[in-house]
């Protein structure tokens, strides 16, 4: 048994999540994974994955065998890059998991940019709205809004924004302006479902450590950003979304913003990175680039 091989195989399967879909990343057959797998499984003496009909799981030892892994496969990755160097500029690639938002307004538009200082790096962005597991999936880095949950990932601010509440015209034409938190509850929202439970939430709003929610009537709920968005700017009730994402829309009158002198403080925005001795070249060039492009970009929102 080819014990690099092995570990590779066993990475593709947990980020794959199953044998066959690594199979195909590999270009092999899913018979020759299954045998690695119990191969590698017998050689450590330990099940380092649950198998189902219908579902694969990792093992604790599996998960920790899979850290292991990560960390030598990345160093062998450095140093085949180390020694492959001839312009003296990073290789490889950078798999980003984000949100179709950040994406929209931050880094495809720069991503010119980085082709021209970086132009042996390919970036692979993986965008969802949910929140994405970097072992599942093998995510390099993250970037995300809000104050980072306590996790294994090392978190770095890279910006910030606000929180706008706004109208369309035509809803505003047709209930009027809220001028204050209290008139809010007399309004009808749009409703944005995210997370497990099913349910819009009440928007809450934050002044130092006084917080005050504000529950509103909906009728029309959604599950998705761009459609969120598309809601407010059709008049089916108010939004609150980032001020990054309303900025054009304001900009072009198709939404109002309301409340704006809510002073709250700013939400950050971080990327976010497993901890290692080591960074590949590929993504501590990515991280500081995605970082200098949103501090920037973010500075006045």
């Amino acid at each position: 048994m080819d014990r690099l091989q092995a570990m590779e195989t066993f990475v593709r399967v947990v980020e794959a999540g199953s044998f066959t879909k690594a199979a195909d990343t590999l270009h092999v057959l899913p018979s020759t994974v299954t045998r690695t797998i119990k191969e590698l499984e017998s050689h450590l003496n330990a099940r380092l994955l649950n198998r189902t009909t219908r579902a694969l799981s990792i093992t604790d030892a599996g998960l920790r065998y899979y850290d292991s892994c990560k960390a030598l496969l990345r160093d062998v990755q450095l140093a085949e890059e180390a020694a492959a160097q001839q312009t003296g500029l990073p290789r490889g690639s950078v798999r980003i998991g984000t949100t179709a938002s950040l994406a929209r307004n931050f880094i495809i538009p720069a991503v010119p940019d980085f082709a021209r200082r970086y132009p042996g790096i390919d970036l692979d962005l993986h965008l969802s709205d949910a929140t994405v597991d970097v072992v599942q999936h093998g995510i390099d880095c993250v970037i995300r809004t809000g104050t980072p949950q306590p996790s294994r990932l090392v978190a770095r601010r890279i910006g910030q924004f606000h929180w706008y509440v706004c109208g369309s015209p035509d809803y505003l034409e047709r209930r009027g302006k809220p001028t204050s938190l209290d008139a809010l509850g007399g309004h009808t929202a749009v409703g944005y479902i995210g997370g497990r439970s099913g349910r819009s939430s009440s928007w809450t709003f934050r002044k130092g450590r006084q917080a005050t929610a504000v529950a509103m009537a909906e009728h029309v709920s959604v599950n998705d950003t761009d459609a969120y968005v598309a809601a407010g700017v059709a008049g089916l009730g108010l939004i609150r979304i980032a001020s990054y994402m309303a900025r054009e829309h304001i900009a072009n009158g198709r939404l109002i913003r309301l409340l704006d002198d809510i002073d709250a403080a700013p939400e950050p925005i971080s990327i976010l990175y497993p901890q290692g001795r080591h960074l590949a070249p590929a993504i501590r060039a990515f991280i500081d680039w995605s970082a200098e492009v949103i501090s920037e970009a973010s500075a006045d929102w």
